[in-house]
């Protein structure tokens, strides 16, 4: 074997939050202008609830500022642009 397969603490389950915040705010916002409502507020709520998450942890040396931060402003493009359009519906 070439690697170690021990576990390191950087193997932690808060490296993911950044990723899954930056892919969930793409959505997000994407989903906005194809008016896919439902799952545009959703995914905004949680890549903006993940986003912070990430960040907090990237703060303390696990993950990645720059992917948890772009998925939070991401999610909260979608979730106001998503509400802002419903708003305007009314």
């Amino acid at each position: 074997m070439a690697g170690s397969t021990t576990s390191t603490a950087t193997d932690t389950p808060a490296t993911a939050l950044g990723p899954t915040a930056l892919v969930l705010g793409v959505l997000s916002a994407v989903g906005t202008w194809a008016f896919l409502f439902p799952w545009t507020v959703l995914a905004g709520a949680l890549a903006i609830t993940f986003g912070v998450m990430g960040m907090h942890y990237a703060r303390k040396g696990m993950g990645r500022m720059w992917t948890a931060a772009a998925g939070t402003a991401l999610g909260a493009v979608g979730f106001i642009g998503t509400v802002t359009l419903l708003w305007a519906m009314y």
